[in-house]
């Protein structure tokens, strides 16, 4: 069995050694929580309730944002519900993008099932296979701060299948009025809030 870690501890690693300007999307579930118990950042945006759309949101705004580094946070459940789009992103190769899968084996937003991630799918191999040439396999919490230097480095795509444990975390919710969190991002990044 593979080494794993907390998955509220690498996050924090993690986002504490990411760029000032850096923007991060997170899935919905647990990664929302994790980033937002890492600390609220203006450049965080918390994708609740839209399912397999962290990715696809990531890779439009890297696209539409060059010289900001983008990062994707989300769980493997969600990643899988959106595989798809990592052949997209091995199309578009944005170099400024980082997509972080903390992969538990479960389905924690529906109860705790195993997921595809916990029987044979290995994600960083489909990242591979779609064309992301910087993939990468954590399963220490000192790997956190050089995948924090991978993202402002911008040289991506990178995907990393981070391994972490199935402990149930304390949820630390943010807040989940849409339109609020819509100006804040919108002014995060330099954009009329309307």
């Amino acid at each position: 069995m593979s080494a794993r870690v907390d998955r509220r501890a690498f996050v924090h690693a993690f986002v504490a050694g990411l760029e000032s300007d850096a923007l991060v999307i997170s899935g919905l579930g647990s990664p929302t929580y994790d980033l937002f118990a890492a600390g609220e950042r203006p450049g965080n945006f918390y994708l609740w309730g839209a399912m397999g759309g962290a990715v696809p949101m990531g890779l439009g705004l890297a696209l539409a944002q060059p010289r900001r580094p983008v990062v994707v946070l989300t769980g493997d459940g969600e990643q899988l519900m959106g595989i798809g789009s990592l052949a997209t992103v091995g199309v578009q190769q944005p170099a400024n993008l980082t997509i972080v899968v903390l992969d538990n084996g479960l389905y924690g937003e529906t109860g705790g099932q195993r997921s595809h991630a916990g029987h044979a799918t290995d994600l960083a191999a489909v990242a591979a296979a779609c064309g992301i040439a910087d993939v990468r396999r954590c399963d220490h919490l000192t790997h956190a701060g050089s995948l924090a230097d991978a993202a402002a480095a911008m040289a991506g795509p990178v995907f990393a299948r981070v391994l972490v444990d199935a402990s149930e975390q304390e949820r630390v919710l943010p807040p989940r009025d849409g339109a609020a969190n819509k100006i804040a991002f919108r002014a995060a990044l330099g954009l009329s809030t309307f």
